[in-house]
């Protein structure tokens, strides 16, 4: 499914738009980091956003990766997401490896953590994908 170009893309960048949908089917976005397992790509929430209940409701999304910089290349991905709420710590590390360099470090007691802040992993499984990648 993931060409070479789009694969190595995906794999360079950490920042992502996600796009789900209400209740009408009025798509809601937000800014997420994700990493990558496999051919799907996960992000750690907390558990009371909109994103998890819309995802529950309907789990069609669309995950934009895009570049910080012009010219703004991207990959989107339209597909299915998945709520996982157990065994969340190695998905958990992956994003926060893949945004290491920005600033943000895993936290110390990491457990405790995905407990207080009620996290979850969304994980996509691509099943369309486009891109312009200049």
């Amino acid at each position: 499914m993931l060409t070479p170009q789009f694969s190595d893309f995906i794999d360079a960048h950490r920042w992502a738009v996600l796009t789900s949908l209400d209740s009408l089917g009025a798509p809601s976005s937000s800014v997420v980091a994700y990493a990558r397992e496999g051919q799907d790509l996960v992000v750690s929430t907390p558990g009371a956003t909109f994103k998890r209940r819309s995802i529950q409701a309907d789990p069609r999304v669309n995950l934009c990766v895009l570049t910080n910089a012009e010219p703004f290349n991207f990959v989107a991905l339209q597909g299915r997401a998945v709520i996982e709420t157990q065994d969340l710590q190695a998905s958990t590390k992956a994003v926060f490896a893949n945004i290491a360099d920005t600033g943000w470090s895993l936290p110390d007691d990491l457990e405790a953590w995905l407990v207080s802040q009620d996290r979850v992993i969304i994980r996509i499984t691509p099943e369309q994908l486009h891109g312009v990648i200049r």
